[in-house]
């Protein structure tokens, strides 16, 4: 199960599941993720769910800026074209914060630290 959690200086503040499909993000009315800031762009990001390719049990979740003002980053660095999140990726639309969490991939890396070893 994957989540994208708002956060406000630190503190969890909204939580949305991602379960499949696209969520849109940004300011207006009509998107999944409304975020009421007049720096956001009415539709700001958008975020996909993707079977993987090689294991169909777990999802790929990718992120796109849809032409924003004030940008989308992931890490700190600017999202150019579509990018695959990965388990505590920290998201920026504008100012505002979020945390990527998908435990599926969480367990995903753990097995295959412990297969390396």
């Amino acid at each position: 199960m994957a989540w994208l959690i708002q956060l406000v200086d630190d503190v969890a503040v909204h939580k949305f599941e991602l379960v499949g499909g696209e969520l849109t993000l940004g300011r207006h009315p009509e998107c999944d993720v409304l975020i009421d800031d007049s720096a956001v762009s009415g539709r700001h990001a958008r975020m996909s769910v993707k079977p993987n390719p090689d294991f169909p049990q777990f999802r790929e979740y990718y992120l796109e800026d849809l032409g924003s003002t004030n940008g989308t980053f992931v890490n700190d660095q600017r999202v150019a074209q579509r990018l695959r999140l990965h388990h505590n990726d920290k998201i920026r639309l504008a100012w505002n914060q979020f945390k990527f969490v998908d435990n599926d991939e969480q367990d995903l890396e753990r097995t295959r630290h412990m297969v390396s070893s």
